[in-house]
């Protein structure tokens, strides 16, 4: 059974002439009946709104599935909130958007959806990708990750045009939305060393954004939130900022990673983590996978102590810190 509100709300646009309205309405009840995996019925919806003619209309038609094909990957996640390491801020802002995901019909008896929008700062290697990931597993939908590559055009009008039929595809179902590297396409429109074509685009993914249903979560990650354009930040819900990785953090990581993996490394993780200083939390979990391979094919009952110290001497050079570029 569909939601009443929903029902209601598309009967009463629908009379009304509210074609913006009737629409989003119409994609809410699409999404609804995607999460139930109705799909047959949900498909049937979708063909019925892609067919419907209205030319008085400034709203965007909804997006056939071919159109937006190549637009995003789509992965099924599979990363736990219980394998990451966070601050304690940052655990509890996603702890509460998950909780206000899964008792959104009670947010929604009062009025109030839940919070739909995040953007994530942070050094590479710092979890942006595995936090997106991990949302998208708790809240129990896909991950659709942008192309940039198949997104930015380079002709006039090419990059807006492809963002409209992202953002028309993508409202019709509950999903994470994940922009790695958001300041690709929302740098600051106030740059002087932008063009024109990147200020439209900037401009036509904010209202893209604002026009999304919560049953959509857009996730946006950067390196360089000093480059986003000032919009941007007004736009995002929860603004989380996950730090270099630290020398606790890494040990934790690492008990973790072995507690839920079964290896061991035959070594003490703060010794590990101290001969490992300079690599973020990313390259450690290369690091405990590296072990975890070289295990399995030495046999298991190979010397874990022996594996550990070896791949460590391997990594020693990519251990070194980062040349300072600006120096």
């Amino acid at each position: 059974m569909a939601r009443s509100d929903l029902l209601l709300a598309l009967v009463q646009s629908g009379a009304g002439g509210d074609e913006l309205a009737f629409r989003r309405a119409a994609e809410a009840l699409i999404a609804e009946e995607n999460a139930k995996k109705h799909g047959i019925l949900a498909s049937q919806l979708a063909d019925a709104l892609t067919r419907r003619k209205n030319p008085g209309s400034s709203v965007s038609p909804l997006s056939r599935p071919q159109e937006s094909a190549g637009l995003y990957y789509e992965t099924e996640p599979t990363r736990r909130m219980t394998e990451l390491v966070l601050p304690t801020a940052v655990r509890q802002a996603t702890t509460d958007l998950i909780e206000e995901h899964h008792r959104r019909d009670l947010l929604r008896s009062h009025g109030i959806e839940p919070r739909h929008r995040i953007l994530l700062e942070g050094p590479p290697g710092s979890g942006k990708t595995t936090l997106a990931e991990t949302i998208a597993t708790e809240i129990a939908v896909p991950l659709l990750t942008v192309r940039y590559e198949a997104l930015i055009g380079s002709f006039l009008g090419e990059t807006a045009s492809r963002l409209d039929v992202l953002f028309s595809a993508v409202r019709i179902r509950p999903c994470v939305l994940f922009f790695d590297e958001f300041d690709a396409v929302a740098k600051e429109r106030g740059d002087t060393h932008e063009t024109g074509e990147i200020k439209r685009v900037v401009s036509s993914l904010l209202v893209q954004i604002d026009r999304l249903p919560s049953h959509v979560i857009v996730i946006a990650a950067t390196n360089h939130a000093e480059l986003l354009d000032r919009a941007v930040w007004r736009r995002m819900q929860i603004r989380l900022s996950l730090p270099k990785a630290t020398r606790a953090g890494k040990i934790e990581l690492l008990r973790s990673w072995s507690a839920r993996t079964g290896v061991t490394f035959g070594k003490s993780e703060r010794s590990i983590a101290d001969r490992l200083r300079h690599v973020s939390y990313a390259e450690l979990e290369d690091f405990a996978e590296d072990v975890q391979r070289r295990q399995i094919l030495d046999g298991f009952d190979a010397d874990p102590s022996a594996v550990t110290e070896r791949l460590l001497k391997v990594w020693a050079n990519r251990a070194k810190p980062m040349p300072d570029l600006d120096g």
